[in-house]
């Protein structure tokens, strides 16, 4: 079986996402179709067919999510410290062009979240990153061309 780095906070919200699922989401959607049955002809009954829908996305996530989290590898990111950016660590870079700085998280593929600056390891720019240290430069391939970024801190809180 392959296994998935991932943080403990990772896989902790991965767990609750699928408790979430199988308590609330699953029966809800049973109820609504079962409603939706009352209603007769099913044919043109789109409330129906939108909760068959939304019934067919939350099994497939529950079967996603039944997979990932026994393959989960969880590292202990509060063990891991130095100045070389690897797994979970925060680094802050500063794009040589703009000069606009951003910190990301390098974490697991299943928990990566841009909303959150959480970046997958299997990223260009975490693939890039990882072994460098403070005062590096890296090039980024990007669709519009490739990004120069200098890494200017690496911490791993």
């Amino acid at each position: 079986m392959q296994k998935f780095p991932m943080t403990a906070e990772g896989l902790a919200k991965l767990e609750e996402e699928l408790k979430v699922l199988k308590a609330e989401e699953r029966p809800a959607v049973i109820r609504a179709i079962a409603e939706a049955r009352a209603h007769g002809d099913l044919s043109e009954n789109a409330e129906y067919h939108a909760a068959r829908e939304k019934q067919s996305f939350i099994e497939g996530r529950i079967a996603e999510l039944e997979t990932i989290i026994p393959a989960a590898e969880v590292i202990d990111v509060s063990k891991l410290s130095g100045d070389q950016v690897k797994f979970g660590a925060r680094v802050t870079v500063v794009d040589e062009e703009t000069e606009e700085e951003k910190t990301y998280r390098i974490v697991g593929a299943y928990e990566a979240d841009m909303k959150v600056n959480s970046i997958s390891i299997s990223s260009p720019l975490a693939k890039a990153l990882i072994g460098k240290k403070v005062g590096d430069s890296v090039e980024v391939p990007a669709p519009g061309g490739a990004r120069a970024y200098e890494i200017t801190n690496v911490a791993f809180r």
